[in-house]
């Protein structure tokens, strides 16, 4: 009886270690695919405040709230589904997708820097921003029809605004879940599963816990300025001065992420799916800067890959602007 008994519990302790196990294989797959999806993520940072521009202080926070749960359910019942079915099932057309996600990436930090360059007219600003606009009019109840019901139903204006945000969320968290699952080694299904459960609910806060602090830094900042202190009245009038810099610093980095991120699927897509020089042209001077500098050498091939990643993808992204404009000057 006591040998039975202390073989049961011999078996117990075998199976706590391999589920212990399976939690740290889960938990570090988990981390190494949230790393290959950093660049959607910081885009998606970048992205987000926009949306509670002008809104009032005290509904920041529950609107960036609700666009969360909007976008952990884009991840959680949409995405990862069809996902988890494409991998399991065809996995082939992960790359075709990724690539024309990719694509729309580049043609967004393309049409981002010609709005710059060419002042905000011409097609850049006409076409591309009918999505903008889309998401806009969703914001802000769509000028002229809306304007008399969002006097009288603010709340009608924020839940467009939230939709309108959901929906341009939709499309970076397929970015994000897609590169995801496309880093993962995992044969299980259900450890696919885990591991991107797990995924969608890190980076939906990350993103959004940074949403919040940024959006909320101005009221911290006017809130220390009324201190007694003069040293923290000093540093909370700082903290209002730098919020539109660091406004202005997040869209840039928004931008180079978008042709960064959308540069690099584009190269690793055209290479798997059989046209190597773009590809080989980079690693090839990614490995000979990461053997020339030594120490150093790791950084500065990244930054390499990351920089003439961002050149493919404006290339890239610059042809499509100018395929569109083409279509829309032809359509009228």
């Amino acid at each position: 009886m006591s040998a039975g008994l202390f073989a049961l519990l011999d078996d117990v302790a075998t199976l706590a270690r391999l589920a212990a196990a399976s939690v740290d294989d889960v938990g570090a797959a988990a981390a190494k695919a949230s790393a290959k999806a950093a660049g959607v993520v910081i885009d998606d940072t970048a992205v987000t405040p926009q949306y509670v521009q002008g809104v009032a202080a005290e509904r920041e926070v529950p609107i960036i709230k609700r666009i969360a749960i909007g976008s952990l359910r884009n991840k959680l019942l949409i995405i990862l589904p069809v996902a988890l079915v494409l991998a399991q099932w065809l996995p082939w057309l992960l790359t075709p997708i990724l690539m024309v996600g990719g694509t729309y990436l580049a043609f967004e930090g393309a049409e981002k820097i010609w709005e710059k360059v060419g002042g905000g007219h011409g097609h850049s600003a006409d076409t591309s921003h009918g999505a903008h606009d889309g998401a806009h009019d969703g914001a802000h109840g769509g000028a002229q029809e809306g304007a008399a019901d969002d006097a009288v139903d603010p709340a009608a204006t924020e839940d467009r605004l939230v939709a309108g945000a959901v929906r341009t969320d939709l499309i970076l968290s397929a970015e994000i879940m897609v590169i995801s699952l496309n880093s993962l080694d995992a044969s299980s299904f259900l450890e696919r599963l885990l591991v991107m459960v797990i995924v969608a609910v890190v980076i939906t806060a990350v993103v959004y816990g940074v949403v919040a602090l940024i959006v909320k830094m101005d009221d911290a900042g006017l809130a220390l300025a009324q201190r007694d202190s003069p040293r923290v009245q000093s540093f909370g009038r700082a903290l209002v001065r730098a919020m539109p810099r660091l406004l202005a610093v997040i869209a840039v980095v928004g931008t180079v992420a978008m042709l960064w991120v959308g540069g690099h699927i584009l190269l690793v897509g055209v290479d798997e799916l059989g046209w190597h020089a773009p590809y080989e042209a980079v690693h090839h001077l990614e490995e000979a800067v990461h053997d020339a500098l030594g120490a150093v050498g790791a950084a500065a091939a990244w930054v390499v890959n990351t920089f003439f990643s961002a050149v493919f993808g404006a290339l890239v992204g610059a042809v499509v602007v100018a395929v569109v404009s083409v279509v829309h000057r032809v359509r009228g």
